[in-house]
């Protein structure tokens, strides 16, 4: 039995695609109330338009995930150490599946620490790559990447979590493939504020590769496999965060530029990802000026004009 911890859209998109190849989900939501709707009109209203399969049960009781041999976790990063402490006896011994993107602000590790850290009986791993929900759940060709530490518990979770629309490839590489996840996080904000603030398309590719530059450089001083950060976690993601409007930290990098409002109850994990690397960094004496300018950036510190002039004075140097 595979069950999937929130109901938000990404963690409904994963639900739809492996009920719809006939396996049986259980979906937890937070709310009670929203996943008794959900389960009675069988819709999501954050995926509009999709019918939720049959063998799809959601609910809003814990305790069903807990019967379940491999949970997905799609909650926000920042509060998955929080979540996985509340029922860290629930998911004892599981197969524990990281579906967030992001550093953790405490810790300055990413979810599958978390996971060895407060499950230490779970076998911790990480799905990742280029996806939007809506992609998936319309049962649209998706490629993603699957690390676990364990390559035959990873080859294992590779056959059950592959659907019809969902190719899944295994790296033993965890650190890597987190890496990649959240830093392009980071730099998609860093693309949006430069088309937001109308620099044009040529900042935006300078950007980009010279974000994917600092994702290659603190992933190989942390001993990650430097192919990763080329394959589908990384630069795979790296490029569709980057150039699309359907991706949430993208759009708020674009209302920083234009200086408009973004709504608060969108969760975008970019935003302390670049608190958590600048702050990793610094303890690792790495350079990392994109990072660190959509840090001030995205916590009002300083403006888009003020953060491209600080870019654009920095020393020049070879590529």
């Amino acid at each position: 039995m595979i069950g999937i911890a929130g109901a938000g859209a990404f963690g409904t998109a994963l639900a739809v695609s492996l009920a719809r190849d006939g396996r049986p989900v259980t979906l937890w939501a937070r709310n009670a109330e929203a996943a008794a709707a959900m389960q009675s009109s069988r819709e999501n209203p954050r995926l509009p338009g999709v019918t939720l399969p049959s063998p799809l049960v959601i609910t809003g009781e814990i305790s069903q995930l807990f019967a379940c041999d491999t949970v997905l976790l799609a909650t926000p990063a920042q509060t998955l150490r929080g979540f996985l402490t509340e029922h860290a006896a629930g998911f004892a011994g599981k197969n524990l599946v990281a579906c967030c993107k992001g550093i953790d602000l405490d810790t300055l590790t990413g979810p599958t620490a978390s996971i060895a850290d407060i499950v230490p009986s779970a076998i911790p791993a990480m799905l990742t790559g280029p996806s939007f929900a809506d992609d998936i759940a319309r049962g649209l060709p998706t490629g993603l990447t699957l690390a676990c530490a364990d390559a035959d518990a990873g080859k294992m979770l590779q056959q059950w979590l592959s659907t019809s629309n969902l190719r899944l490839y295994t790296t033993t590489d965890v650190i890597g493939a987190e890496l990649g996840g959240a830093l392009k996080n980071v730099i998609a904000i860093g693309c949006g504020v430069a088309i937001g603030a109308g620099l044009g398309d040529s900042a935006r590719a300078a950007l980009l590769t010279r974000g994917f530059a600092e994702m290659q450089r603190i992933a190989d001083h942390l001993g990650a496999d430097p192919t990763t950060l080329t394959g589908l976690s990384g630069l795979g993601d790296l490029a569709l965060t980057c150039t699309s409007d359907l991706s949430r930290n993208y759009r708020y990098g674009l209302a920083l530029g234009a200086g408009d409002a973004f709504d608060k109850g969108t969760t975008v994990e970019g935003a302390a990802t670049a608190r958590a690397v600048t702050k990793l960094a610094l303890d690792l004496g790495l350079d990392l000026p994109v990072t660190a300018i959509v840090a001030q950036l995205a916590h009002h510190e300083i403006d888009a004009q003020t953060a491209l002039q600080a870019l654009l004075s920095r020393p020049l140097k070879e590529e």
